[in-house]
């Protein structure tokens, strides 16, 4: 008898604490839109020694809680960026880039606290080595200053590109040779 009771008051503090204890549904659910901000041009081409390419697609975005207007997610500028090396006998090996946002004043802008700075990793194997007329396509994702969302205060954006040149040689080698009768 003892052990059924012991049991029924198992059930009984299960239940309590699954049904009695969890939090009812909300009364205020806070709602977040996307801030979406054209960036003018949309597209780019960009050449740095013997990289050519194109950023395209860029735009910034930030994520705010409707009503309020708070920022819930800083902004963040995403594009595509499209690299090819245009050498006829280097390859390249991409190493990194670095975005920084330039104002009127040809001055950097600088991040808020505690966010990274914008730079652009190729370690995804076969995209950071560029053989001669090869071009490889790579996401952009990176902060951007809150700063340079007021009007007329960005001016550019550099990319600044980190590669190491390599000659890149075909060669042909031919040798003499004889085939002796089959046995």
């Amino acid at each position: 008898m003892s052990t059924w009771t012991g049991v029924t008051m198992l059930a009984a503090v299960v239940a309590v604490m699954t049904l009695g204890c969890s939090p009812g549904p909300s009364g205020t659910s806070t709602e977040i839109e996307d801030k979406t901000y054209t960036v003018t041009p949309a597209a780019v081409t960009v050449k740095a020694g013997m990289v050519t390419g194109e950023v395209t697609e860029m735009k910034v975005t930030e994520r705010i809680e409707k009503g309020s207007g708070r920022v819930v997610s800083p902004a963040k500028l995403t594009g595509t960026l499209k690299l090819k090396n245009t050498s006829a006998n280097q390859t390249v090996r991409l190493v990194a880039g670095k975005i920084l946002y330039i104002d009127a004043q040809g001055q950097p802008i600088k991040l808020e606290e505690a966010r990274t700075e914008p730079t652009v990793k190729f370690a995804t194997y076969g995209k950071e080595q560029l053989d001669p007329g090869q071009d490889a396509t790579q996401s952009l994702d990176v902060e951007f200053p809150a700063e340079a969302l007021k009007a007329k205060k960005l001016k550019e954006i550099r990319l600044e590109l980190a590669y190491i040149p390599s000659p890149y040689r075909e060669e042909t080698v031919n040798f003499t040779v004889s085939i002796g009768e089959g046995k």
